[in-house]
């Protein structure tokens, strides 16, 4: 393959094909993925998109709730963008052969947790799998696109460090330094402009309803090469994940709750109603700190997700995919209530970038749950993630012809520089770190947080990464080495968020300042990379 293109993408989501398709009318566009192309949170995304189209509902009502939910960190500008363009965005999916579930010649909607309205559009319970295979197929038949699978970007090119380079000002990216997985061989694959669309970090914490390739390489990635990261401390437990040893990743929608199912502790006692006025349909954020409190009040492993109450027909059309996956592993949810759990979702933070995707390197973008445009604040809307990445598709590409049109090549890079030469170590030694950070942030880090356990996480964190660095310097790079890397970086950045939040509000809940603090905002928890990989503050100006 070339190892060149005018445009490289990093991810194979929404926001990465559906970019690569606009982009394609600009330039020659290189998709690379880290394993195999639908290998994407959008892929395993259930629930919908949200769009305003019912009678009776508007863009206000859609621009209140996601602010509501953002709990006062919400960009409004970037709010009202989006929520304006998404009927058009909705269209343009449907256009493409995305077969969204219709009543007559309206799109059928469905209501989430957090919505004041019904306006979730969606392909019955499989929305991601639907939009993913109809972009997939778009993407592998367009002459201007070419799509590479197991492909693991390492490190960003950066204009910095080519040879004769000059360090002054903003610095720029010129494309990536690529793995392939089969051979262990990397490679610098240049371009006029790269995309980070690497999805979010779910595999930095033990349990999670996202794919094993969520290890947060994109943040990672950005972060080293001297982009600004915002708002990590925000990470999205989505409440109802499958209990169950053969399914741990299974994810019950929102959905399910806004067709009428309720949440009961395990002797049938519905606890909702008792910690917010619109119970089982509350932001997420509220439902899944319901949810831990009880089963650590009780001391239950899990909770009830019950909606037998609901015709059993009904179910089954509006579900089919939870159905037959529940169905497989003995559960029949029109007779049975389902065993669920709260887990790391969504990264609400992220790459600090405007909505076109620009970052504080000249050249890259970032865009879908990779990026942190300030549409979810401090709490994600419901169905608002696919939403973002379509909408951040469409501004980037118009960036991306701005930038073809002022830069008419890449420069040529150094090549890859070998560093360690030892065999990698025993597979015990990785498995016991990967565990390590993982439950360091599961049982420290989560739902709820202190300032005590946030402190012993970072020094924890701090050993690993010091362990982690040398055996980087010293072993032959793998996959596995590539990836451990980066999710104990984004755990630290995480922390450091966290402990620079002296508050509680969306996603971060502290019991040792359980108030929201009004002139905190967003001030302390924009991150950038100093000299010696210190975390400092980064100015809370612009990229």
């Amino acid at each position: 393959m070339s190892d060149h293109a005018d445009v490289l993408v990093l991810g194979s989501g929404i926001g990465g094909l559906m970019l690569a398709l606009k982009a394609a009318r600009h330039g020659d566009v290189l998709v690379l993925t880290k394993k195999k192309a639908d290998d994407s949170s959008t892929n395993w995304a259930q629930g919908g998109i949200a769009a305003v189209f019912e009678r009776g509902d508007d863009f206000r009502a859609h621009v209140a709730d996601t602010l509501a939910c953002g709990a006062g960190l919400s960009d409004r500008d970037v709010v009202r963008t989006v929520v304006r363009e998404a009927p058009e965005r909705v269209r343009e999916l449907a256009g493409l052969g995305v077969a969204f579930n219709r009543k007559g010649a309206s799109f059928e909607l469905g209501r989430e947790g957090g919505h004041s309205h019904r306006r979730i559009v969606h392909a019955s319970d499989f929305t991601g799998r639907a939009v993913e295979q109809t972009l997939l197929d778009r993407v592998r038949r367009h002459p201007r696109i070419r799509l590479v699978e197991d492909q693991l970007a390492v490190d960003l090119i950066l204009g910095s460090r080519l040879r004769g380079a000059k360090a002054k000002g903003r610095d720029s990216c010129w494309g990536a330094y690529v793995m392939d997985r089969a051979s262990g061989h990397i490679r610098a694959v240049t371009a006029r402009v790269t995309v980070l669309a690497t999805g979010g970090c779910g595999k930095v914490y033990l349990y999670t309803s996202n794919p094993d390739v969520a290890t947060g390489d994109g943040v990672a990635m950005a972060y080293r090469a001297g982009a600004a990261v915002e708002g990590l401390e925000f990470v999205q437990f989505h409440p109802t994940v499958l209990f169950h040893p053969a399914a741990r990743t299974f994810l019950i929608s929102e959905a399910v709750r806004g067709e009428g199912a309720v949440l009961r502790t395990l002797d049938g006692r519905r606890f909702m109603p008792e910690y917010h006025e619109r119970a089982e349909l509350a932001p997420r954020d509220v439902v899944a700190r319901a949810i831990d409190r009880e089963m650590k009040r009780r001391g239950d492993a899990h909770v009830w997700l019950d909606i037998t109450h609901v015709k059993a027909a009904r179910i089954r059309k509006r579900f089919p995919n939870i159905d037959a996956q529940l169905r497989a592993l003995g559960i029949d949810m029109t007779r049975d209530p389902v065993p669920v759990v709260p887990a790391a979702h969504y990264m609400c933070g992220g790459v600090k970038a405007t909505l076109s995707g620009r970052t504080a390197l000249d050249g890259l973008l970032a865009i879908g749950e990779v990026a942190c445009t300030g549409l979810h604040g401090a709490n994600r809307l419901a169905s608002n993630s696919l939403l973002e990445a379509l909408v951040g598709a469409h501004h980037a590409s118009a960036e991306i012809a701005r930038r073809l049109e002022r830069v008419k090549r890449a420069p040529r890079p150094e090549p890859w520089r070998t560093r360690g030469t030892h065999p990698p170590q025993e597979r015990v030694v990785f498995d016991h770190n990967w565990d390590t950070v993982r439950r360091v942030m599961w049982d420290l880090v989560g739902i709820v947080r202190t300032d005590e356990r946030l402190a012993f996480a970072a020094r924890r964190l701090e050993l690993l990464r010091d362990e982690i660095e040398k055996d980087y310097d010293r072993l032959q790079l793998s996959p596995d080495l590539v990836e451990l890397r980066n999710i104990a970086l984004v755990g630290s950045l995480v922390v450091a968020c966290a402990q620079r939040r002296p508050e509680s509000r969306g996603l971060h809940y502290n019991l040792d300042h359980p108030r929201r603090v009004a002139a905190l905002g967003r001030r302390g928890t924009t991150l950038r990379r100093a000299r010696g990989g210190r975390l400092v503050p980064a100015s809370a100006g612009g990229l």
